[in-house]
């Protein structure tokens, strides 16, 4: 009897021993979430990478990166995730229209999906909003943009009746023409009068672009026109507006040209002398983290994220501060 319940014991020790070990493997178990990118080698999404990365190390998971520049790397990334024991993934994709394929084979390999940056829209051209999806605010961010055109004027102590607003727009893009539409907003609420700014549609987005809609509406500014601000989606829009007051006589004194993302900026702030002033630099740094983060969240409780999570920080950079600003986020070399 001692020696069978001896055993007995033993057999439960035993028990209690490996289903300790069975939990400790199974809470151990390694998350792994997967980040494509369309342009990899960008600054804004190698950015994005190290920042996701960061979320990693701070929550405990791990971050696959992989590049996917068209429709048939996308997919083949998607099984590869699967493979690789990937739950979900975070995607900014090369083709927004990729979005009813992309879904299809997630779910054909059990994967969430989470999109970043850019928008997934069906096969009319709607916006998929039954994925989640995070992204920036471009009417919030385009009324940052005119808001620091119009503080900067003010700053310089330019009279609104001699002063007009060149805005190249891009209206083709949603993004664009939200971005634009909110950089008239603002310069509205800050006094500048409606006539005095010019809308002048971009055919590429580019800076040579830019400076043939900037050209178009210059020749329509009256004789008044003493000062200028110029706007548009981006800093190539803005850049080649820019360029275009140069050619037309303009002096750098006389202009004041903000772009939007900071990245395509940075040759044009190391000048001493131009009428580009500054760029709303974005945060790749915090939509990588943010993504990473609600998708971890996602495949390890369940919680699913917001349909749509507004992104709206941004941050001035003018000459005065753009290398202490890109230099936070990783993004000077």
């Amino acid at each position: 009897m001692f020696i069978q319940r001896n055993i007995r014991s033993l057999t439960c020790a035993a028990a209690l021993v490996a289903a300790s070990s069975f939990s400790g493997w199974v809470s151990a178990e390694e998350v792994k979430i997967g980040f494509l990118v369309k342009q990899a080698e960008e600054p804004w999404f190698q950015t994005e990478w190290a920042f996701a990365e960061k979320a990693g190390k701070d929550k405990g998971f791990t971050v696959i990166k992989i590049a996917v520049p068209d429709g048939e790397k996308t997919l083949a990334a998607i099984d590869t995730l699967a493979a690789s024991g990937a739950k979900g993934f975070v995607i900014c994709p090369s083709d927004t229209s990729l979005g009813p394929a992309i879904m299809a084979k997630a779910k054909l390999n059990d994967l969430k999906v989470l999109a970043v940056d850019d928008r997934f829209v069906d096969a009319h051209g709607k916006p998929m909003e039954d994925v989640p999806y995070v992204g920036l605010a471009a009417f919030k961010i385009g009324q940052k943009q005119g808001a620091a055109m119009a503080a900067e004027a003010k700053k310089r102590g330019w009279d609104w009746s001699a002063t007009y607003a060149v805005i190249n727009t891009f209206d083709e893009l949603d993004t664009g023409k939200k971005r634009t539409d909110g950089s008239v907003d603002a310069l509205k609420a800050a006094g500048l009068p409606a006539d005095h700014i010019l809308l002048t549609a971009q055919k590429t987005l580019d800076v040579p672009g830019s400076m043939d809609s900037t050209n178009s509406a210059l020749v329509k500014l009256p004789g008044a026109a003493k000062n200028l601000i110029v706007g548009g989606m981006n800093d190539s829009a803005v850049l080649g507006g820019v360029r275009a007051t140069e050619s037309a006589g303009f002096k750098a004194a006389n202009v004041i040209g903000v772009g939007i993302n900071g990245t395509d900026a940075i040759g044009e702030l190391k000048k001493t002398d131009s009428g580009f002033y500054g760029s709303m630099l974005l945060s790749p740094d915090t939509s990588g983290y943010e993504t990473a983060s609600q998708m971890f969240t996602w495949v390890s409780t369940g919680k699913e994220p917001a349909k749509y999570t507004a992104l709206d920080t941004v941050t001035l950079i003018t000459r005065a501060n753009f290398q202490q600003e890109l230099t936070k986020i990783g993004l000077w070399k």
